[in-house]
């Protein structure tokens, strides 16, 4: 069992399924993704099979399983995204951070995920970085951000 991990369950009542999610969040929170050890040690300590808990957290956009790059960087897919031009601002991510949606560089510096939506539709392609929002996202306005970044 992971001493971190357990640190975190002891802040939730054990035993108490609606627990799951925020358990998760939590988790998630401090470590960044949810592995399959992790996953059965929730379920452990909520008395759920852990392919009941994995069947949760793959159902939920929010969980990622893999661990994510120093930057992270997360593009908005919904529709008002995609009006506004994100099909071409996420292939102009993808050559300009050399990584491919869905996944972390080898270097563990940057990674990409495309979402369902942002929140922030009208301000449109949306780009999260590190959960910091930037709005009304351009090709020229990325390379901007990235330099920000480098600096």
């Amino acid at each position: 069992m992971d001493p971190e991990i357990s640190k975190i369950l002891e802040r939730f009542p054990s035993g108490k399924r609606e627990m799951l999610i925020p358990i998760l969040q939590a988790i998630q929170t401090e470590r960044g993704f949810l592995s399959g050890e992790i996953l059965e040690q929730v379920g452990g300590y909520l008395n759920i099979p852990a392919n009941k808990v994995h069947g949760v957290a793959t159902f939920y956009d929010q969980f990622r399983f893999r661990p994510t790059g120093k930057f992270h960087f997360r593009i908005c897919q919904g529709t008002s995204c995609h009006v506004f031009g994100n099909t071409n601002l996420l292939q102009e991510m993808e050559k300009q951070l050399r990584v491919k949606a869905g996944s972390t560089t080898r270097d563990g510096l940057y990674s990409l995920e495309v979402v369902t939506c942002l929140g922030a539709c009208e301000q449109g392609p949306v780009v999260m970085v590190n959960n910091r929002p930037h709005r009304k996202v351009t090709p020229e306005s990325l390379s901007k951000i990235l330099e920000s970044i480098k600096e």
